[in-house]
This record gives structure tokens, sequence and C-alpha cells, in this order.
């Protein structure tokens, strides 16, 4: 059997805003757009085209309420560049009850949802992945 995510769904109240922001956080594309959904791909001809599931973001009436069940992790070259580029586009610190001595920084996108953005893998990690 051979089977494979094809997208990861956000429900929002704005898919359009929240779609532009993580467009511009991931340097990806939004290949379509509906009322009620917009979605984003990997830049054409990128490695991540056609191997990284896509993001819808839908439309629905409700606010979100609690903290995510489901979130993404990002991987930078440079955390704290990429921490501060992010908070640029809209984004916002925020506290899920990490301790002060973790690896990665936990911020939320425009609609509250969180994300983590992590420590940058070292040179030894990077040699290890072959």
């Amino acid at each position: 059997m051979s089977i494979r995510i094809q997208n990861v769904s956000f429900d929002c109240l704005d898919p359009a805003r929240l779609a532009a922001f993580w467009a511009e956080a991931l340097n990806w594309r939004i290949t379509s757009v509906e009322p009620e959904e917009v979605v984003l791909e990997p830049l054409a001809g990128s490695p991540a085209e056609g191997i990284a599931p896509d993001i819808i973001f839908l439309l629905v009436p409700e606010v979100r309420v609690a903290k995510n069940r489901l979130h993404l992790d990002l991987r930078p070259s440079d955390q704290i560049a990429e921490v501060q580029r992010l908070i640029d586009l809209g984004a916002t610190h925020v506290d899920v009850g990490q301790s002060s001595d973790v690896t990665w920084v936990v911020l939320a996108d425009p609609e509250g949802n969180e994300f983590c953005v992590l420590r940058p893998y070292s040179a030894e990690e990077m040699a290890s992945f072959g």
C-alpha cells in the first residue's frame, strides 16, 4: 500500500490573510483562491514540490479557543534572524508552558495558531544526514 499526506488544513477566519502570512513565512506560492479556501504549495521547481504536503486554509465561523492539537515546527538556518522575520510578518511570541532553557521559540501566526522555530542543525547533524 502506498499513502502520503496530501495536505495540512488550517481552519481560520480569514483564509486569504493567513495564507498570505504563511506564503511569505515559508516562501511558498498561493496556487488556488476560492471564497472559502486558499491553497499553498512549495515553489515550482523546488525540491519540496510534489513532496511536501500542500497547506489549505479553510474558512470557519468559530474563533480558535484552545492550544493547537497540531502545529508546525520550522527549522531555519538562522533561528534569531528567522524569528525576527516572522515577527515582522505578523507572528507574535507565545508562552505555551515551555521552560526558559528550551532550544526552540514558540510563535503564533496572525490568527493565534502556535508554531515553533527550532534551532539550526549543527554541522555534525547535517553531516550525519549524508
